[in-house]
């Protein structure tokens, strides 16, 4: 897949002032509750109204989704708002459906897009028609699997498509309901500059209160825009309450991001470190992140030293991991000296860790 200008012209369309805004409730629930939230974001910086007819769960049990009887509920609400309605389509018997309703924008969800054979299907289904098409990442941290998804819409002859960023799963315990991975939709972008990319901060962090950080965060990396998940009473939610915010406050936020200047004769130079020093800050929140667990196994290996009653400097292996550093970090482009200092700094930081755990401070 070549680089496209016209995979962007859809949004260039839109000629807004800001960035992309897609919002609306995780779910459809009631006819009511849909119509109520598209009212609410009428007249706001919300484009597109999203609302989940098919809910796609990890485990059976909980809602899956009202189905196609909220599609009807969505005709309704663009009839009376004006606003485009998105839905997510899973199956080709979704995307016939939501064609025959004519919904405006179609995104292909985290778990769909990391089976090739299910995006085929949507692809061949949509194949001639002129709708708007995103495609989440795939739960697990793979770009090619992500681009893929992509490419099999492109060569189906679908050229208003898009990418929606919402975070990758992992086993670990953080912040984040799926990990960032801001590395990966950075290197899209950059290879695709014309691939229009949203972020999904209610995915990625499951908490209402870290929207709007996300949100800035990802604007300041050049994102397109923002899904965002709201709904009249997010307490009360039929799915991810804790991550769904009021209208009120999805206007609230839009107020409190800052964006920066998207048009031509923004000043490069400040475009280009705007951008360049938002990266720095990511890395370094990992760098930082990686550093807490590095010591927290540090903790663990005084603990078993303790019970061992053996000394905590352990001269041999200090002297193991300076030299494969020293190696590691020459093939990285990083001098001797800055990784003897640096790898110094963190293992007297390891030794004060265990020297705690032994003696009981």
């Amino acid at each position: 897949m070549e680089n496209k200008k016209e995979m962007r012209k859809w949004l260039d369309d839109f000629n807004l002032t800001h960035p992309l805004v897609i919002a609306g409730p995780c779910s459809a629930e009631t006819e009511e509750q849909v119509l109520k939230i598209a009212h609410e974001l009428k007249n706001s910086d919300v484009s597109i109204f999203r609302a989940g007819i098919w809910k796609p769960r990890t485990r059976p049990g909980g809602f899956e989704g009202v189905g196609e009887i909220g599609l009807k509920w969505l005709t309704k609400a663009k009839a009376e708002t004006g606003l485009l309605m998105a839905v997510e389509v899973a199956t080709a018997a979704h995307c016939k459906l939501a064609l025959e309703n004519n919904i405006d924008v179609l995104w292909i969800g985290a778990r769909t897009t990391a089976n090739p054979f299910a995006v085929q299907e949507i692809a061949d289904t949509l194949k001639g028609t002129d709708k708007i098409v995103l495609v989440k990442n795939p739960v697990n941290p793979d770009m090619a699997l992500w681009l893929g998804g992509v490419e099999r819409l492109y060569a189906a002859g679908i050229k208003k498509l898009g990418v929606i960023h919402r975070g990758f799963s992992t086993y670990q315990k953080t912040k984040y309901r799926n990990i960032p991975e801001w590395q990966i939709p950075i290197e899209l972008q950059n290879k695709f500059p014309d691939l229009p990319l949203i972020i999904d901060p209610s995915h990625i962090t499951g908490n209402r209160n870290m929207i709007l950080e996300v949100t800035q965060q990802a604007l300041d990396l050049n994102y397109d825009g923002m899904i965002i998940e709201t709904h009249i009473d997010p307490d009360n939610a039929w799915s991810d309450a804790a991550q769904q915010v009021t209208p009120t406050a999805l206007k609230q936020i839009f107020k409190d991001l800052k964006i920066r200047n998207q048009h031509s004769d923004a000043d490069e130079y400040t475009s280009k470190m705007t951008k360049l020093r938002a990266n720095i800050d990511i890395l370094d929140d990992n760098l930082l992140e990686l550093l807490g667990k590095r010591m927290k196994i540090a903790d663990q290996i005084g603990q078993v030293k303790k019970d061992a009653n053996v000394a905590v400097l352990q001269s041999n292996r200090w002297v193991e991991i300076q030299e494969k550093m020293i190696a590691e970090g020459l093939k990285k482009g990083l001098t001797q000296e800055f990784v003897t200092k640096l790898f110094k700094e963190i293992h007297q930081e390891s030794i004060g860790h265990q020297e705690k755990i032994i003696n009981g401070l």
